[in-house]
C-alpha cells in the first residue's frame, strides 16, 4: 500500500516547496524506496502552456507532451527520473473532467458539487499516481489560505481519513523573518499559518521553516508548542547558495526520522556519497566560466530555470564555476553587442515573438563573426538561421514569418499541421522526438550515436525551401527528424563551436547525468579563453 506526503506552503509563495519536495523524494529514493511526486497547481490553466515566464516561470515540457509547473523540472533532475503530463494536475483538469462527466450523464440524477464530486476527482488523480510507488510526494502550490486551493486541501483531509494514520504525513513549509538589526527569528508568521492549515482540518506532522539563517532551538521549541508539532518534527531550512545541498542539509536536520516513525517505513537509510561528492565538486570549484545569456524574459531567473541548472550540471562535471549573467535582449538593441564582449560564451534561450528578436539577431551575428563559443536553443536555433541568411547569404529581410509575415525570404516558417489550428493551449510540436545525428559532425562527437531523443516545444521551423541554399552557404545541418524533413541541429564548421538546436536540452539535463551539449560549450568556453591568456 503505497504512502503519502502532502507538502503544503503558508505565509507566502515562492518558498522553494518544490525544492523541499524534491530533496525529501531524494533521501527517501537513496534509501531504495520507489518514490515519485506529483505537484498540483490550483489555477484554473488546464495547463501552464498558456502562461508568460515571466507571470509564473518556465513551462517545464515532459516526454509525452505536456506543458508544465516547473517544479515538475525540480523532480525530475533531483529524481534522475522521467515524469509525465499526469504528474502536474491543475484545477482546470479537475473541473473540465467532471463537467465533461457531468454532460455525458455519469451524475444522472444527482446535483455535482465540490464534495464529493470535485474531491473525488482529485483524489482519484493522486491514487492512480500512487498506486505503484512506496511513496508519493504530492506538493499543493500556492499558500494556505487561497481560496482556489481550498478543494486540494480537502481532498488531502479525506484522504488521511481513507488510507489511515500510517499512511499519510502532512509537511507544512513557513517563513520565519529575521527583524534586522536585532537579527532576531520572529515565529508569529509560523503560527498563524498553521492555526489556518488547522481551520482547513489538517494537523501538520512536520513544520518546515524557511529562514534567512538556522533556527534556534528556543525557536523551534517555540514552534513546537505553539503548533502541536513534535520538536524533532520541526525542521530549519535556511538560505543555501547551492539548492543540491538541500538534501544533505534536511538529512543533517533529522528530516527523515519523523516520517519513517509515523509512516513505518521501516529502515530508510540513504547513501548519499554520490550526491555529496558533485555537490562538494560544485562547492569546491575554483575556476569560472562567465556566461552571457540573452533573453528576453530576464526580469524572472525563474523564467529559464531548467537552462540554469543544465549549466550548473556541466560545470559541476568539469569542475568549473560556471558565472551566469542575462543580459536582456531590447538592451542588446538598444546598446549594441559591445555588452557581449566580455563573456567567455553565449548562450541565446527559447522564446516567443517579435519583442526583442532583433537584439538575438544582432548576439547571432556577433557570435558568429567573433568566432565566441556560441548555443542557440529553439527561437535562438531560428534565429541563428535569420542572421545567417540575412548577414552571410546576404537575404535582404530574411526572417521567420511569426514575427514577419510579409518577409521576403521566409526562411522559419510556420510548421504545415500547424495551419488552421486557433486553440492555443497543447497545439504546438510537443515532447519527446526522434533525431538522426550526422557522424563527422560537432554533433556526433558531443553525443556519439546517430539517434538520440529529445524534448520540443515550437511552431515554427526550417523552411525546408531554403534548406539547399543554406548549406550552399556554409550552414551545416547536422541533426534531422522526421525522415530528413525538419531540421534539429546547426553548426557552423570554421568555428571554434557554433551550435543550435530546435529542441530543448535543457530539459533532460540532471544534476548526476549533465546534457552532453552544456558541457561541450564550457569545455570549448574554457578553451577559447585559454587561447587567449
Amino acid at each position: 500500500m503505497p504512502k503519502y506526503i502532502f507538502i503544503t506552503g503558508g505565509v507566502l509563495s515562492g518558498l522553494g516547496k518544490g525544492s523541499l519536495t524534491a530533496s525529501i523524494a531524494k533521501l527517501l529514493q537513496l534509501s531504495n524506496k520507489k518514490v515519485s511526486c506529483m505537484k498540483i497547481d490550483p489555477y484554473l490553466n488546464v495547463d501552464a502552456g498558456t502562461m508568460n515566464p515571466l507571470v509564473h516561470g518556465e513551462v517545464f515540457v515532459t516526454e509525452d507532451g505536456g506543458e508544465c509547473d516547473m517544479d515538475i523540472g525540480t523532480y525530475e533532475r533531483f529524481l534522475n527520473i522521467t515524469l509525465t503530463k499526469r504528474h502536474n494536475l491543475t484545477t482546470g483538469q479537475v473541473y473540465l473532467s467532471v463537467i465533461k462527466a457531468e454532460r455525458r450523464g455519469d451524475y444522472l440524477g444527482r446535483c455535482v458539487q465540490i464534495i464529493p464530486h470535485i474531491t473525488d476527482e482529485i483524489k482519484s488523480r493522486i491514487r492512480e499516481l500512487g498506486k505503484d510507488e512506496d511513496v508519493l510526494l504530492v506538493e499543493c502550490g500556492g499558500t494556505v489560505g487561497d481560496i482556489e486551493g481550498l478543494p486540494f486541501l480537502e481532498a488531502f483531509r479525506q484522504m488521511k481519513l481513507e488510507e489511515g494514520e500510517d499512511n499519510v504525513f502532512f509537511i507544512h513549509l513557513t517563513l520565519a523573518p529575521v527583524l534586522k538589526p536585532s537579527n532576531e527569528i520572529k515565529t508569529k508568521p509560523t503560527q498563524h499559518s498553521v492555526q489556518e492549515l488547522r481551520r482547513i482540518g489538517i494537523q501538520p506532522d512536520m513544520i518546515v521553516v524557511r529562514s534567512e539563517i538556522p533556527l534556534s532551538e528556543e525557536a523551534k521549541r517555540k514552534i513546537s508548542l505553539f503548533t502541536n508539532v513534535p520538536l524533532d518534527a520541526v525542521i530549519s531550512n535556511p538560505d543555501l547558495e547551492n539548492v543540491y545541498e538541500l538534501p544533505l542539509l534536511l538529512y543533517r536536520e533529522g528530516v527523515l526520522k519523523p516520517i519513517v516513525r509515523k509512516l513505518n517505513l521501516g529502515n530508510v537509510s540513504p547513501d548519499l556519497t554520490k550526491w555529496e561528492k558533485i555537490v562538494m565538486k560544485m562547492k569546491n570549484a575554483r575556476e569560472t566560466v562567465k556566461i552571457g545569456m540573452v533573453g528576453k524574459y530576464t526580469r524572472l531567473v525563474d523564467s529559464y530555470v531548467s537552462l540554469n541548472h543544465a549549466i550548473l550540471h556541466a560545470g559541476a562535471k568539469l569542475g568549473v564555476k560556471p558565472i551566469i549573467e542575462w543580459v536582456d535582449s531590447e538592451e542588446v538593441e538598444k546598446s549594441g553587442v559591445s555588452i557581449l564582449r566580455s563573456y567567455d560564451a553565449i548562450i541565446i534561450p527559447g522564446g516567443f515573438g517579435k519583442r526583442g528578436s532583433e537584439g538575438k539577431i544582432m548576439a547571432a551575428d556577433f557570435a558568429r563573426e567573433a568566432k565566441k563559443p556560441f548555443f542557440g536553443i529553439c527561437f535562438g536555433f531560428q534565429l541563428s538561421v535569420v542572421s545567417f541568411a540575412r548577414n552571410v547569404l546576404g537575404l535582404k529581410g530574411a526572417n521567420s514569418t511569426e514575427l514577419d509575415p510579409n518577409t521576403p525570404h521566409p526562411v522559419i516558417d510556420l510548421l504545415p499541421e500547424q495551419r488552421g489550428i486557433k486553440e492555443m493551449g497543447a497545439t504546438m510540436r510537443l515532447g519527446v522526438h526522434e533525431i538522426r545525428v550526422r557522424e563527422g559532425t560537432l554533433a556526433w562527437s558531443i553525443y556519439r550515436k546517430n539517434r538520440i531523443w529529445k524534448r520540443h516545444r515550437h511552431r515554427y521551423e526550417v523552411n525546408p525551401r531554403y534548406i539547399e541554399l543554406l548549406e550552399k552557404g556554409g550552414l551545416i545541418f547536422s541533426g534531422s527528424s522526421d525522415n530528413g524533413r525538419r531540421q534539429e541541429i546547426l553548426e557552423l564548421s570554421d568555428h571554434p563551436f557554433y551550435l543550435a538546436t530546435q529542441y530543448h536540452p535543457e530539459f533532460s539535463s540532471r544534476l548526476e547525468n549533465p546534457e552532453p551539449i552544456f558541457v561541450s560549450l564550457l569545455e570549448a568556453a574554457l578553451k577559447a579563453r585559454g587561447s587567449k591568456d
